[in-house]
């Protein structure tokens, strides 16, 4: 088996948020499976009720607990890794949420919801962006480094033209901004550090289910695919791409 990251440092060590489930615990299970042998620290808010990541405990590794919507769990995490001499090569933040007990995705104006909408933006944009603030101190000083946070094609205002969704959407817009202004300020003090925004496609999991009816079978990718094709993308970006919005085939997505 060839290594999908082989233009990583070997043995690097990868940090995967929100690997509980969907894309998050497929990346786990990918990165373990993979030839490069990394180290893998996975983050999820209730590590004790992830059963599916628990089974894959292995002494490459190590869980630990990360609520996005509590501020001060990004420094609690940072300062328990700094302390273990810890540097991260590659950080992929895969939490998001589209609906969620008493609140789905909008189809017009009145169905916008102040709780919700901070609910959404609380995980979707907040959370990737605190995790960049408290762990780029810990980028590898040396060798790819990528900080890469799961975005979604609904997140383009450019490529909008179905409108809906209101919070989702631009929850995920808000989150290509601040990879792109991310990506500016890192090129000046992480020179060796790349951001970027990557849109999965339309994946097999609970985020997506409600909403796959319409969507056709070869559109509809299974987990174990589309981390595939991420970790691929991943694999291929350089520091030229910093800050970029990408697709899961590599094709530039309009903001």
């Amino acid at each position: 088996m060839t290594s999908r990251l082989a233009t990583f440092p070997a043995r690097s060590t990868v940090l995967i948020q929100g690997a509980s489930r969907g894309i998050g615990l497929g990346l786990v299970k990918a990165l373990l499976q993979d030839d490069a042998g990394v180290r893998v620290i996975a983050t999820c808010r209730e590590p004790g009720h992830a059963e599916s990541l628990q089974a894959l405990a292995c002494d490459r590794l190590s869980i630990r607990p990360l609520d996005v919507t509590v501020a001060s769990r990004f420094e609690t995490l940072a300062g328990d890794l700094k302390a273990q001499g810890i540097r991260l090569s590659l950080v992929i933040n895969a939490a998001g949420v589209l609906h969620g007990e008493g609140f789905g995705p909008e189809k017009k104006l009145e169905d916008l919801d102040a709780d919700a909408l901070a609910k959404v933006f609380a995980v979707n944009t907040f959370g990737p962006a605190l995790l960049l603030k408290a762990l780029r101190p810990l980028m590898a000083r040396e060798g790819k480094v990528v900080f890469a946070a799961i975005s979604a094609r609904v997140g383009s205002i450019g490529d909008n033209r179905l409108g809906g969704w209101y919070a989702y959407r631009a929850s995920k817009a808000a989150l290509n901004q601040m990879i792109r202004t991310a990506g500016i300020e890192l090129g000046r003090r992480n020179k060796n550090a790349i951001v970027a925004a990557l849109h999965p496609g339309t994946t097999d999991t609970g985020l997506s289910e409600p909403f796959q009816a319409n969507v056709p079978a070869e559109k509809l990718f299974s987990v174990e695919r589309t981390c595939g094709y991420l970790l691929d993308v991943i694999d291929g970006l350089s520091i030229d791409d910093s800050g970029g919005f990408f697709a899961w085939d590599g094709q530039r997505i309009e903001w």
